[in-house]
């Protein structure tokens, strides 16, 4: 076991960064691992580069570790995007109900799927302000949904979906999640999905390049193969012959992996699992806590929902319109790294943000409303 203080030390990023749903600046472990499988990968001593294909393995063990798919129905994925278009492109048919305001790595996958194979049709889900829930869930499903999307987290609203709550008002129709905003600081309920996909750049912290996706066997009996090549039909592939693609995750394989990235991935996720993501995700509830009361001392508008059931690390400032500008400048001048947006500031903190990042957006508060 890791301890959460051992965990935090390997958060080597400056002071003042806020921004982990943007991306998540490598871990210490992440690092490590990418120098070492490089010195490999250069020097390619006789036999090192065979022994580098365990990684597919390894990788595959971890996100089963995590998710609590087996692993063999786990396949990696070079980004989330990739295995969202693999999830919609292999439904055979019906109605996909998903909300317009999702990320578009969502919204894409199942436009294009309709598009190019005329069997699906995406149904644009009415939300509660941006929130997809099982209640606007419930009111709009039809008899010819068979497949619901939604993000795990909500890129932009910062909202914890009820995954649970969802399946139990869709019964047995495909449920797909998009978990990026929220894999490894939060412990879903993974098991009610059938299809989830995550890019680890984000809370992961193992850089680009990394994403999985998981099957459920409900999955893997109804969604086709479409893009399928030739790593995708089984341990074997021989010349001179065209198979079909295999039964299971494998079958949404293309080519042969990036071992490193995998490698950079399973590193993340061991130490994730190491120190749990329990204690990660309060951790990180506590980091989340200590921004929304600084918001409030300085009586900087939330829009993200305060309640721990309805959120993980994204906490969303919404200021007045004429406010924002101030607000932005205050955090640039501070040091402190956020996404801004057309009309609000998305913080994301981890369970690695320290005081001196959080004395920082203190600052930035202050100058700001000096001003505004």
């Amino acid at each position: 076991m890791t301890t959460l203080e051992e965990y935090a030390r390997g958060f080597g990023e400056e002071p003042g960064y806020l921004d982990y749903g943007r991306v998540g600046p490598l871990s210490a472990a992440v690092r490590a691992e990418t120098f070492g499988q490089y010195e490999i990968l250069s020097k390619a001593r006789y036999g090192t580069i065979e022994r580098m294909r365990a990684e597919d393995e390894r990788l595959r063990d971890a996100v089963s570790a995590l998710t609590r798919f087996p692993a063999d129905q786990v396949v990696f994925q070079p980004n989330a995007s990739s295995g969202l278009l693999h999830a919609a492109f292999g439904l055979t048919g019906g109605d996909v109900l998903l909300s317009l305001a999702e990320f578009p790595s969502i919204t894409y996958a199942a436009q294009r799927a309709a598009q190019a194979l005329r069997v699906i049709t995406p149904t644009w889900l009415e939300t509660d302000h941006g929130r997809v829930t099982p209640a606007r869930i419930r009111e709009q499903v039809t008899d010819s949904t068979s497949a619901v999307m939604v993000s795990l987290v909500d890129s932009r609203t910062g909202y914890l979906a009820d995954i649970d709550g969802i399946r139990q008002v869709i019964g047995d129709r495909l449920l797909i999640v998009d978990a990026i905003q929220g894999f490894g600081v939060v412990d879903a309920p993974w098991e009610v999905a059938d299809v989830v996909v995550s890019g680890g750049q984000k809370w992961m912290r193992a850089g680009w390049g990394t994403g999985f996706l998981a099957l459920s066997e409900r999955a893997i009996d109804h969604l086709t193969p479409v893009f399928s090549g030739w790593t995708g039909s089984g341990p074997e592939q021989p010349w001179d012959e065209v198979l079909e693609p295999a039964r299971g995750a494998r079958a949404f394989s293309i080519s042969n992996p990036d071992l490193v990235a995998e490698a950079r991935f399973a590193a993340a996720l061991e130490e994730v699992a190491a120190v749990g993501v329990d204690a990660i995700a309060d951790a990180v509830a506590d980091n989340v806590e200590q921004v929304l009361q600084l918001a409030d001392e300085f009586a900087v508008p939330v829009g993200s929902s305060r309640s721990p059931a309805e959120r993980a690390g994204i906490v969303v400032l919404e200021p007045l319109p004429e406010q924002l500008t101030a607000l932005s400048a205050s955090l640039h001048n501070h040091g402190v790294t956020a996404s801004v947006r057309a009309s609000s500031v998305r913080l994301s903190v981890h369970a690695g943000t320290g005081e001196e990042t959080l004395d920082m957006l203190r600052g930035a508060f202050t100058s700001y409303a000096t001003v505004s």
